[in-house]
């Protein structure tokens, strides 16, 4: 039912090479009357007879895309791709794939959408990051999702929950009414019911006073409960539709309109006056102070097929509607916005990188922000949308069409907080990079494990209702803990200064940390320039000392190979302790390739390699 709020006000382009002829006449005809069901039934009718071409696939994709039978519109899609097409078709399959959850055949057709379109803002969000769909699936989860009692079998979305727990949705469920063509199900409706303190959701009833014969609803409630905005049909208008004599149809919009509340009862009602019968306005949703409404439209001046806007209002006086922009709004088909009291936008997009169909994005409005995909388990391979939240109550809802028709879903907040663990050198304050840092919840579970960044950080999306217990190890230094207490969210940062573990001195020996080489190379790395910077501390704290660095390798190798790769180590070794300050009378070197292994083995292990593959530091003078 949601691509009613999509598709209604206007005919989808073809693209195509074939064109309607009087085989189609029929067919075309539920096909513009949006009674895509229908129309599907009598292109396969054509199929049957052999008078199929390539505008009937097309035709027959369209029918199911729009009613989201995906697995029907995947099955003329391919038909249809056998012979090149628009790119927009390309796009569509990709689309009814990931639906499907087939993202492989999925990113294969974004492909060929990318190569036609490479300057399309969903041709460069596939192409900066084609694995987007297991970075989605790996983020904190920000809402659990539970099917609503509320959900009936035909279709329900656009929940409003008032503060005064008055529940408002749209919903074909009177079976009484009208069907509409599009999917067979009855008109929509308004209905409300109330959100009890246990989370439940007593018996919904209609909102008599508002429906009508056409489709009704979503509606936004102003914050005092006073004014109602929603949408209904411009067929409620003397003017609202344009008529094809050639095909004997009338086009409707969907306009929205404004209602005032007396005593229990909606009534005043009146059309918005940027309503207009060549586009269509919808999916309201009014701002906290009520000074702002946000609403989705395919009017001029869009980016794609169906854009975010906002309009200010002052009574009954509207400004003129402006565009979201590109931080909101694609090439696609953007819509369902909902601002929460906090000023945060939630909506949905079948453009940006999701998981399949319509997907739900948030971005706050108070900062410079980039909108984000809010993830699973509220968003699937199937459409998501209408997401509201109630900022009083901490509740949210969705609707999904993830079991076949579209139903209402509670969302219930996961709190969230972003951690940052820095890790340093307690003794210098140093930033160290590659430390292992590891977070621990309260019931002894890992949640989360990496290796610290070039600033030293590692970043965790964790639960702010636990305490964790951080763990921090380097190499050369000893182990470091901390605890990131519960918070409100957010963002939290925890610091861990790990103490350097300090030389071992016998008396012939300086025992350092290994000193680690890169692959045939003898230049010194960080991690060895921080351990042989203990040797020169040592060797400053004893001005007496002299050192022979002997450097070995494994047996992996010639032995002639192995020989001045271990001795150009040395003398590296050498030539950076005497770079930090140390007489070169002080300190020699000497490579002794795998002449002097420290385990005497011809199939070593990894281990036993690691073991022979060292520096010695021998003291010649204490």
């Amino acid at each position: 039912m949601k691509k009613l709020y999509i598709t209604l006000s206007f005919v989808i382009a073809s693209g195509i090479l074939s064109a309607q002829n009087k085989n189609t006449k029929t067919a075309d005809k539920l096909f513009d009357r949006y009674e895509y069901t229908e129309a599907a039934t009598e292109y396969l009718k054509l199929v049957e007879k052999e008078q199929a071409d390539n505008y009937v696939y097309k035709q027959l994709a369209d029918s199911y895309y729009n009613v989201f039978n995906t697995k029907e519109a995947i099955k003329w899609f391919a038909k249809l791709v056998e012979e090149k097409q628009d790119a927009e078709t390309y796009f569509q399959y990709a689309q009814m794939l990931k639906a499907e959850g087939n993202y492989t055949e999925a990113n294969n057709q974004m492909k060929t959408f990318a190569s036609m379109k490479p300057n399309d803002s969903r041709a460069k969000a596939f192409t900066g990051n084609p694995n987007y769909v297991s970075d989605i699936n790996a983020q904190f989860k920000l809402f659990g999702a539970t099917k609503s009692d509320i959900s009936s079998d035909k279709a329900d979305f656009g929940v409003f929950l008032t503060n005064d727990n008055t529940l408002y949705f749209a919903s074909a469920r009177n079976t009484s009414r009208k069907e509409y063509g599009l999917n067979e199900e009855p008109y929509l409706d308004l209905y409300k019911a109330t959100y009890n303190s246990n989370k439940t959701i007593s018996e919904a009833t209609t909102v008599d006073n508002l429906n009508t014969k056409w489709h009704d609803g979503p509606a936004t409630i102003t914050s005092d409960g006073s004014t109602m905005y929603f949408a209904s049909e411009s067929f409620n208008e003397s003017k609202g539709f344009e008529k094809d004599k050639e095909k004997q149809l009338k086009f409707g919009k969907i306009y929205l309109y404004k209602a005032i509340k007396e005593g229990d009862t909606w009534s005043n009602k009146k059309a918005l006056p940027f309503n207009d019968k060549t586009y269509s306005v919808r999916n309201p949703s009014i701002s906290k102070d009520g000074k702002t409404l946000y609403f989705s439209s395919n009017m001029p001046g869009g980016l794609g097929g169906e854009d975010i806007w906002k309009v200010s209002v002052n009574g009954d006086s509207y400004g003129t509607p402006e565009n979201l922009g590109s931080r909101v709004n694609t090439e696609g088909n953007d819509s369902f916005p909902f601002v929460t009291d906090d000023n945060v936008l939630y909506f949905s997009s079948d453009a940006r990188a999701g998981l399949g169909g319509l997907d739900v994005f948030k971005v706050n409005l108070n900062d410079n922000s980039s909108a984000m995909n809010i993830g699973l388990p509220v968003n699937s391979e199937k459409d998501d949308f209408a997401f509201s939240y109630n900022t009083q109550h901490k509740i949210g809802f969705f609707s999904s069409n993830r079991d076949g028709v579209d139903n209402i879903y509670i969302a219930d907040p996961i709190c969230g907080v972003e951690a940052t663990i820095t890790v340093k050198d307690a003794k210098t304050g140093k930033v160290l990079q590659g430390a292992t840092v590891a977070m621990i919840d309260d019931k002894l579970e890992l949640a989360g494990k990496s290796e610290t960044s070039e600033n030293g950080e590692s970043v965790f999306k964790v639960n702010c209702e636990m305490e964790y217990a951080v763990q921090a190890s380097r190499l050369g230094y000893e182990n470091g803990v901390g605890t990131m207490e519960k918070s409100e969210g957010g963002k939290a940062t925890v610091v861990i200064n790990l103490e350097p573990l300090k030389p071992i001195i016998t008396e012939t020996e300086v025992i350092l940390q290994p000193i680690f080489f890169e692959f045939n190379k003898s230049n010194i790395t960080a991690e060895g320039a921080a351990e042989l910077d203990k040797l020169v501390e040592v060797m400053n704290e004893h001005p007496e000392m002299v050192i022979f660095a002997k450097s070995h390798t494994d047996n992996r190798g010639g032995d002639k190979y192995n020989l001045n790769l271990s001795d150009r180590r040395a003398k590296s070794t050498v030539q950076y302790v005497i770079s930090k300050g140390i007489a070169k009378e002080r300190i020699t070197g000497q490579g002794f390739g795998e002449t002097e292994p420290k385990v005497d083995c011809k199939k070593c292990t990894e281990e036993e390699h690691a073991q022979n593959r060292r520096s010695e530091f021998l003291i010649v003078k204490k």
